[in-house]
């Protein structure tokens, strides 16, 4: 077996147990066997530029440790629906740029903030702040996965934590380096890892679109994008490897587009009305798939729902469906580890009988109690100044 099987997503490791977020299930399964078995050696990936390499501790120098280098989502509403008191323990498990946990340590005296990131850049930035505020913010460097055994020897033990943030996906800091490979716009290493620096034998985007055929890449494209158009870009994605490898996120975006016509490039629209690259769900499944983002998050809420003391509160920030479905669902009890390959689709709307029922149920799960029935979105002021976090959504539920 290749030396990549340590980097198999959690749901793959665990297959017959915990199907946790496999749309196409068993197509993703053989895409994972098939790259973790194909690809050829480290050394070989980096000579080649298939994946960027970085230094943490430089890319931190980059960044102001006395600012923080993106507005955060929702901040208000985060703030208000935590309702931090004095001496209390909050967890920001999205440590990111620091923008929330910064405002959190504003917000009451003698707060002590449990900073967690798996990126470590985002780990380096929060060590900065622990020298800011001595004894004061504890950095954690880890994937959700690990925060257990993290939370552990730092002397958390369950049910300890007052409050805790789960700002999920991306963040802003990765997104505008180009030398991470996240970016469409801008051209860098096709690479997307958060954590390649502790990993640096883990798959990185270059590798799936170079690897893997076409019909795997189709799957990941529907299943992590939910691409309409999977088949004919993952087509458009061989047909351009067989010519060169492709390993600049431009040159991706590039190979995405001439599969539509001019006309279509832009014809896709945000959620301010603005023309968004026809590539965007590409980069968004390929990263996911890359970081097993939504394994992650499910891992990150159950670690969550035992650290959290009876009455803490939880506020957890998405921005797709997919993992929006995934909260919503963990929320109110649903046992997500064996439900079927399409447990993630959305769900059809019945008649208005059955969604008032469905909404009751919402709130009877045997640990969480919904603050808000609905999701809370950026108002129209907080898109203007962040759009970014258009596509936010925020749900909050007390600790039964």
């Amino acid at each position: 077996m290749s030396s990549f099987h340590g980097f198999l997503p959690t749901g793959v490791m665990l297959f017959h147990s915990s199907p946790v977020i496999w749309k196409t299930h068993v197509a993703v399964w053989r895409a994972w066997r098939t790259l973790m078995t194909s690809l050829p050696s480290s050394a070989f990936r980096t000579s080649s530029g298939f994946c960027g390499s970085s230094d943490p501790s430089e890319e931190a120098s980059s960044v102001s440790a006395d600012k923080a280098p993106h507005t955060p989502v929702m901040l208000k509403e985060v703030l208000h629906y935590l309702d931090i008191q004095p001496a209390q323990v909050v967890l920001d498990m999205t440590f990111g740029g620091g923008g929330h946990t910064r405002a959190i340590l504003k917000t009451a005296p003698k707060v002590t903030v449990l900073a967690l990131d798996r990126d470590p850049t985002a780990f380096s930035l929060a060590q900065h702040l622990a020298k800011e505020h001595p004894g004061r913010v504890k950095p954690l460097l880890g994937r959700f996965s690990e925060l257990e055994t993290l939370l552990s020897n730092v002397n958390i033990k369950p049910g300890s934590i007052d409050a805790i943030l789960l700002d999920a996906g991306c963040s802003s800091m990765q997104m505008d380096q180009a030398e991470r490979g996240f970016s469409l716009s801008k051209d860098g290493p096709l690479d997307m890892r958060m954590d390649g620096e502790r990993y640096p034998d883990m798959p990185c985007a270059a590798d799936v679109v170079n690897t893997l055929d076409q019909q795997a890449l189709a799957s990941i494209l529907t299943a992590y994008g939910e691409e309409r158009h999977a088949r004919k870009i993952a087509s458009a994605i061989v047909e351009a490897r067989r010519v060169s490898p492709i390993t600049r996120t431009q040159q991706l975006a590039a190979v995405v587009a001439g599969a539509f016509p001019a006309f279509v490039l832009y014809a896709r629209k945000d959620r301010l009305q603005r023309p968004a690259h026809v590539a965007t769900k590409t980069f968004q499944a390929l990263r996911i798939f890359v970081n097993d983002e939504l394994n992650e998050l499910h891992a990150g809420l159950n670690v969550a729902q035992a650290a959290l003391k009876p009455g803490g509160r939880l506020c957890v920030i998405t921005f797709h469906s997919l993992e929006d479905r995934l909260v919503k669902r963990f929320l109110r009890g649903e046992d997500l580890s064996n439900l079927d390959q399409y447990h993630f689709s959305p769900k059809k709307q019945g008649s208005r009988k059955e969604r008032v029922v469905d909404e009751e149920r919402d709130c009877k799960s045997a640990c969480w109690f919904p603050v808000r029935r609905k999701v809370i979105t950026p108002g129209k002021n907080d898109v203007l100044e962040n759009p970014r976090g258009r596509s936010a959504k925020l749900r909050i539920a007390l600790r039964c």
